[in-house]
């Protein structure tokens, strides 16, 4: 028995000899075939092997990374870790599975391997940088760049290492490094288009958007089907506000690779901005699906909430996000913006994320350290406006009258346009300026250099916490006193922003010590020219029997909050009607939902009429057709309301919790019409149902209105920018002893 199982155990012996000399025989044929890249032979021949020796490393090693360069990712998988079984000290194999990991987006697999190839193997440049990748990708751009650095050092002329780094620098905020780190790489190899890409990155995060269209073009001419490169190329459009460019940019990487997150990005912001909510929604659901813990993909899920207006759920998911990302500045300044929808959200509430913004960003950047400079207190004081509303914006209407109205002999005007959009109202900006500069291709730190170098006494931000502000340069403190007025002048929490233009109404007194920013008082929050070509017109329920509220506003400002009160009034005022106007409403689904919303309430569909975009001059005579204008809230109207006015038709406010909801109440009180401003909802329906039935006053005040405007110190654009002007001044005399005090003398 022994020596028959003796035999037995030589013969197998002998079988298992011959059948491995015949793999190997068949290895080396498939490493000749896989040199001259027949590839279907190369996977026969590692079958064969696999069939008679199934243990034979070498076949199963190569036959996974056959499968993976396929994109057999899940055969890929389990080859290779049958591979690092077969032979757990190889560190090619431990790091080729960890690349398969990599791609099917299992970081912390990744990461095992890829750290058992180093340890194996401490010297291998390729295994560190891939960890390093891995790394990133987790969120430890820190520990990343140690990984790239240590490559590089191990080989000097490493292009992948030098590109790697480079976007893990840029990840990192380092810009200008990643810059130097893709032009590295470059050096070593000209061709290489993730490098060409990732230098256009650099040149989007740096403003610089001819170069990275450059490099952008560059890279596609290399990679034409790069999905990587083409959703670059989308964010370009998207930042340069080329829409529909954008968005085919992100479909054309997506239907490469449906998941690759930025262009998952992409597509959600360009639907969010183009009111597609449900196609926004379906790209954010994906984008979380594989990476949950994306902070950018939180951000957006919270917008698409608030589009639906549901503010509170918007607000829950950007808690989470910044519970995960405290130092994200997306998530904080959404929330910053959404707060101003929400009714309860009172001024400390406000304040406390303004404050937030700033500890987690605006405090981390380095102040500037001023030249010293003429400090006379009645000099001519040159005033640097930054904004991105130098154009068709609610906010531009409010700052080209001050602009006008200037008085250059005593302030040189310095405008810096932030926005790469021009059309007639900018060229009328510019018109007004002493000196125009386009800073929407300067980085922060290049227009804070450009701030400095002009010698600016006092900069005014118009943007606050809105899209395209520059609050980052205004975090820097390139110039002795800075201002927040305008366009959004609820605070911005920053410690080096020194005062905030406001009035008495907007922000009152009980709540100034919250404010980061000292207030200084103007007659009212803005004001805009005069609208004096408007024809006369009578209230038109003399005409029509019947009452006719309108609200001019944009639709997302239209709260259920604000609903409910407007249609309780329409059920009291018998038989009363209401128009909606605005832009979106050229939308039939949006307008549907928007009617509906009044249909919920027992207003009838028939008595509410939505109107879409038209020409400015017919706008405003759309106002012939309404007796009483109603401001939305929490967040109230601005410039809309003024036009109300201008028309001669009243409009009804009410003083909400904070700041963004008592500017109705500014600019109506602001003109003598205290009694039309409410302090909480019974107020306000009382006041549109108390003057609905009062024809013969709203036929007083409609002819009356324009000159009690004229009148009024928030009316006169010339007295307001006085005021404006003396503020200026005011802050600078006050600045110029406490500046001598402190040696900053020229």
């Amino acid at each position: 028995m022994q020596s028959s199982a003796g035999a037995r155990a030589f013969q197998n012996a002998r079988l298992q000899k011959k059948l491995k000399k015949q793999a190997d025989a068949l290895m080396s044929a498939a490493v000749q075939a896989l040199g001259q890249g027949r590839y279907a032979e190369v996977e026969t021949l590692c079958r064969r092997i696999l069939t008679e020796v199934p243990d034979h490393f070498d076949a199963a090693h190569l036959l996974g990374l056959r499968a993976y360069d396929g994109g057999r990712l899940d055969e890929a998988q389990q080859l290779l870790e049958r591979a690092t079984v077969l032979d757990p000290r190889s560190p090619d194999a431990h790091g080729n599975l960890g690349a398969v990991y990599f791609t099917l987006q299992k970081f912390q697999e990744a990461r095992a391997c890829q750290e058992k190839a180093v340890a194996l193997k401490p010297n291998s440049p390729i295994a560190l940088t891939n960890l390093g990748n891995t790394l990133l990708h987790m969120g430890l751009a820190e520990q990343a760049i140690e990984l790239h650095d240590r490559a590089i050092r191990l080989k000097p002329d490493y292009a992948d290492a030098f590109c790697n780094r480079g976007m893990a620098e840029l990840i990192e905020g380092q810009s200008q490094r990643a810059k130097e780190s893709f032009d590295r790489a470059l050096a070593f190899q000209p061709r290489h288009a993730e490098a060409i890409a990732g230098r256009g990155m650099v040149c989007i995060e740096l403003r610089h958007y001819e170069e990275a269209a450059a490099a952008i073009a560059a890279g596609l001419a290399i990679k034409p089907d790069s999905p990587k490169i083409l959703a670059q190329r989308g964010r370009l459009n998207l930042d340069l506000l080329r829409l529909e460019q954008a968005l085919a940019d992100f479909d054309a990487a997506l239907a490469l690779s449906p998941r690759l997150e930025v262009a998952l990005q992409g597509k959600a912001q360009v639907n969010l901005v183009k009111g597609n909510t449900a196609e926004a929604i379906a790209a954010v659901e994906t984008l979380l699906e594989e990476n949950p813990r994306s902070d950018i993909g939180i951000a957006l899920l919270a917008s698409c909430y608030a589009s639906q207006r549901d503010i509170a759920t918007a607000l829950e998911h950007l808690d989470a996000g910044l519970a995960m990302a405290p130092d994200y500045a997306d998530l904080i300044g959404r929330k910053i913006f959404f707060l101003d929808y929400l009714p309860e959200a009172d001024f400390s509430v406000q304040q406390a994320a303004r404050k937030q913004w700033w500890d987690a960003i605006g405090a981390k950047l380095a102040q500037r350290a001023l030249a010293p400079r003429t400090l006379d207190p009645d000099k001519r004081i040159l005033i640097g406006y930054v904004a991105s509303e130098f154009r068709n914006h609610s906010a531009a209407f409010a700052l080209l009258p001050v602009l006008r109205h200037h008085d250059h002999a005593r302030f040189e005007i310095v405008c810096y346009s932030c926005s790469p959009v021009r059309d007639e109202m900018t060229a009328a900006f510019r018109s007004s300026a002493d000196v125009w500069v386009d800073a929407w291709q300067m980085s922060d730190d290049e227009l804070a250099d450009r701030i400095q170098a002009d010698k600016v006494d006092i900069l005014i931000d118009v943007s606050g916490h809105t899209t395209g502000n520059r609050l980052h340069v205004f975090a820097r403190k390139p110039a002795p006193i800075q201002v927040s007025g305008f366009g959004h002048a609820t605070g911005t929490g920053l410690q080096t922003m020194d005062y905030v233009l406001a009035d008495p109404v907007f922000i009152p007194q009980s709540a100034r010590h919250l404010l980061a920013e000292k207030v200084y008082d103007l007659p009212c929050l803005i004001t805009i020219d005069p609208i004096l070509d408007l024809p006369a017109s009578e209230p038109p329920m003399l005409r029509n029997g019947h009452v006719t509220f309108g609200v001019f506003n944009r639709i997302y400002k239209i709260s259920d909050e604000a609903i409910e009160v407007w249609s309780k009034v329409m059920r009291e005022v018998t038989g009363s009607k209401i128009i909606i106007k605005h832009t979106l409403l050229d939308d039939p689904i949006l307008r549907d939902n928007l009617v509906a919303r009044f249909v919920a309430q027992g207003v009838a569909e028939e008595n509410v009429t939505c109107l879409g975009s038209s020409p400015r001059p017919e706008h405003l005579r759309a106002f012939a057709n309404v007796d009483i204008s109603l401001d939305t809230f929490p967040q109230n109207g601005g410039v809309s309301t003024w036009e109300s006015l201008y028309a001669g038709v009243p409009v009804v406010a009410k003083l909400g919790n904070g700041a963004s909801s008592r500017a109705g109440g500014s600019i109506v009180a602001a003109v003598g019409l205290d009694d039309w401003v409410a302090e909480d909802d019974e107020g306000y329906a009382a006041i549109a149902c108390k003057y609905a039935a009062q024809p013969a006053y709203l036929a007083r005040l409609r002819s009356d209105l324009p000159a009690r405007i004229a009148a009024s110190p928030a009316g006169n654009v010339e007295i307001y920018t006085r005021e404006v002007e003396a503020g200026y001044r005011q802050f600078w005399r006050d600045y110029c002893p406490a500046a001598v005090e402190g040696s900053e003398v020229a």
